[in-house]
């Protein structure tokens, strides 16, 4: 059966960066697969479009779908639409009507671009952690929510932090049945020492592990922690869960240890109904405007989001793993976008990248 692909390239360098995937897409077709691809609006785009920053006849096409993949939505085009319309209520409106509460935000850093990162080499060298966000709940989407005016030019800014049982027992799940298939550590992060949710989080980590997962080693760090000890020995680390907001600010800090946020994919998964997992898989950089349009967007984090699409929407290991190497062995050859240059290395462009990386995937079939 054909496999069914939403693509939603979004604002930026979203279109550019997504034509590079549908490269790779296309490839694979011409080698056994069967991926059929739609393209839609989403985010700034949308609002130009509908007025709305991801319309209800989207939204129908990301349910039916077999996976979702997005390029990237925002930019100051749209700074002063709308709270409720503006590009990124677009991303959580797909993130909330999928229900896709567990954010994969793998951070690892090639060998090849240790230096670029802003630590010592010796402390980001194979360096492999993967992130586990809770996604539909905690302050972004908590209520009470928004602004009271008091009087006397006085306001009150309220966002809730709020989390029930079954929203930290699934997404702990989820990052347990990964730690299980890595190095078997599982971290949890929170603030249990000034915040109730946090109490109630770790009570019921710890009680999920205790009945469920106590093959895994756990351990729980406060987030201040966390954040400074991922800057001072990130190696410690291998699969960490966390709530939506911890896990925001966590995943950019790792994110940046590798150098670049142009290196970098994502996913976001669901509950499995009916043999399906909803899922979405994006890039973790932005719009990136002030160079859209220039051909000088790294492709590499949206291709790596294709392949955890290959990965856990689609089993296709072996497919993923081609892809993978593909990608290592253009590094390793020296060829480089802006993001990941250093010094007098030569720049290439986009379509250059994508050229490359499917130059490679021709000698590894």
């Amino acid at each position: 059966m054909a496999t069914n692909l939403l693509l939603l390239p979004g604002d930026g360098i979203g279109p550019e960066v997504m034509a590079q995937v549908e490269r790779i897409i296309d490839w694979f077709n011409q080698n056994g697969a069967d991926f059929v691809t739609e393209t839609d609006l989403v985010g700034g785009c949308a609002y130009d479009a509908h007025g709305q920053a991801v319309s209800d006849a989207t939204i129908d096409k990301a349910l039916a779908a077999d996976a979702v993949l997005l390029g990237a939505v925002g930019g100051e085009k749209w700074a002063n639409v709308a709270y409720d319309v503006r590009p990124e209520a677009g991303l959580l409106r797909l993130r909330k009507d999928l229900q896709l509460f567990a954010n994969l935000r793998p951070a690892v850093c090639f060998d090849q671009l240790a230096d670029a990162s802003s630590l010592k080499r010796e402390l980001v060298e194979g360096l492999d952690i993967l992130i586990v966000r809770e996604l539909t709940g905690g302050v972004y989407f908590g209520e009470p929510r928004g602004i009271t005016d008091l009087g006397n030019g006085q306001q009150r800014g309220v966002n809730t932090q709020v989390y029930e049982t079954y929203e930290i027992e699934r997404v702990s799940r989820v990052a347990f049945e990964l730690a299980k298939l890595r190095d078997g550590r599982l971290m949890s992060v929170e603030k249990h020492n000034v915040m109730e949710s946090g109490v109630l989080w770790k009570q019921v980590v710890t009680k999920v592990h205790a009945e469920e997962y106590p093959d895994v080693k756990l351990e729980h760090m406060l987030a201040d922690n966390c954040a400074m000890q991922l800057v001072r020995t990130p190696k410690q680390f291998d699969v960490m869960v966390t709530d939506n907001l911890f896990g925001d600010i966590l995943s950019d800090i790792a994110a940046m240890l590798t150098g670049s946020l142009g290196m970098l994919p994502s996913a976001s998964l669901g509950a499995e109904v009916d043999g399906k997992i909803p899922a979405m898989y994006e890039p973790v950089h932005g719009s990136a405007p002030d160079i859209a349009g220039k051909g000088l967007a790294n492709p590499i984090a949206t291709i790596l989001s294709f392949g955890m699409a290959l990965k856990y929407s689609f089993k296709m290991q072996d497919e993923a793993k081609l892809l993978e190497d593909a990608i290592q062995n253009v590094l390793a050859s020296g060829i480089r976008t802006g993001d990941i240059a250093r010094g007098d290395e030569a720049i290439c462009s986009t379509s250059d990248m994508g050229d490359a990386i499917l130059a490679e995937m021709n000698k590894l079939k």
